[in-house]
């Protein structure tokens, strides 16, 4: 098929360009001046570039993209924010996508209701808008919803993934094929193809809360982009399974989280409750899971890691949901780095970190800041 050839292409090319890392295992936090940092070379305080709250009061910001490609609403190097919570902060409830210019301009991009879904498309249970966001180079926005009614966990449902397009309207549904409460997302982007890595943290979490279950599932969906039409959903491939996950009543649910794919076509997890990092090889092309992958680190710095994001230099960035800080991790699962991010709350910084992405050229790192409701910016 095209779309598969294109996507094959995309991966080869990545691969060609990679650097290989021998010897994926947990490992000790590394000696100053040993590697190369990213973010170990920026030295400002980290700076708020805007508040994320829109018009009808959403907060709990969680999801985090950059625009690469301007169409429609969107503006390339401006950044989308999805709001996980309504105005009475009840969790599972979020309708709306914040943009933010870096200069700190604020409009907004969608706001989602049921009762706009197209025609026979499906969200069972309503809409949450999650970490699951990621915008393509074609104009259109995916982002996850894992809604609730009231904002416990109790009324979690499995939820979707919604295809909006560049003037925010939702056009598209994913639901079913194993999608279950998604939570984090990243993507493998052709253009006229695209390979989402979808996290999910539904699988026996509200049936047997609060314990913990090992069902947490990563997908990978195969999209066909036409150049006039929407996106179609190829197939679907379970590709990790066995992660741990249960209901939690300050998180709502807590599972494997951020999800980010290495130039040679690694896709690294952040396995929350396990307090680590896994990586499952060849996640573009694999038919089967590969369960909780390979550890690459544990421990050390890591503090419950949530978002994930690959930073330039191929090393893997993650912000812990138990303090305030990011971590970088080499891909042979050295810890070379850990800065603060937030300083609120008891203990400082706990909950208040999620999403993530790294800013346009490598010239910082946004991240959002549940404590304050803003998109803040490392550099």
């Amino acid at each position: 098929m095209r779309v598969i050839h294109r996507i094959a292409l995309a991966a080869a090319s990545a691969a060609a360009s990679a650097v290989v890392v021998a010897g994926v295992a947990a490992a000790p936090m590394a000696q100053a001046g040993t590697q190369t940092s990213f973010i170990g070379g920026f030295h400002t305080p980290p700076t708020t570039v805007a508040s994320t709250v829109p018009q009808n009061g959403d907060v709990n910001p969680y999801g985090v993209a950059v625009v690469k490609h301007s169409q429609g609403k969107l503006v390339k190097g401006d950044v989308l924010v999805s709001n996980f919570n309504n105005s009475a902060n009840q969790q599972g409830t979020g309708t709306t996508i914040v943009e933010v210019a870096p200069n700190g301009a604020v409009t907004q991009f969608a706001q989602i209701t049921v009762a706009g879904l197209p025609k026979g498309s499906s969200c069972p249970g309503g809409i949450g808008l999650t970490t699951a966001l990621v915008a393509l180079r074609s104009g259109f926005v995916i982002v996850g919803s894992l809604p609730t009614t009231d904002g416990t966990s109790a009324t979690a449902k499995a939820g979707c993934l919604l295809v909006l397009n560049s003037q925010g309207n939702v056009v598209e549904t994913f639901s079913g094929h194993g999608i279950n409460g998604p939570w984090d997302m990243t993507a493998l982007d052709a253009g006229d193809a695209a390979e989402l890595f979808v996290t999910n943290v539904l699988n026996g979490t509200v049936e047997h809360s609060p314990k913990v279950v090992h069902g947490g599932t990563v997908l990978r969906l195969l999209l066909a982009i036409p150049d006039y039409g929407i996106p179609q959903l190829v197939n679907t491939t379970k590709i990790g399974s066995g992660f741990a996950e249960r209901t939690d009543p300050a998180a709502l649910v807590i599972g494997p989280t951020g999800v980010g794919l290495g130039d040679d076509g690694k896709l690294y997890v952040a396995d929350t409750l396990s307090n680590r990092i896994t990586v499952i090889n060849d996640a573009v092309f694999r038919d089967d899971s590969a369960g909780t992958g390979e550890t690459v680190s544990e421990g050390g710095a890591l503090n419950g890691p949530l978002g994930l994001a690959i930073a330039p230099n191929d090393d893997i960035l993650t912000v812990n949901s138990g303090d305030g800080n990011i971590v970088e991790t080499t891909p042979g699962g050295a810890q070379i780095a850990v800065k603060t991010l937030d300083t609120s709350g008891s203990p400082p910084g706990a909950g208040a970190l999620f999403g993530l992405a790294v800013a346009p050229y490598g010239t910082g790192v946004y991240f959002v800041d549940d404590a304050t409701n803003t998109l803040d910016l490392l550099h």
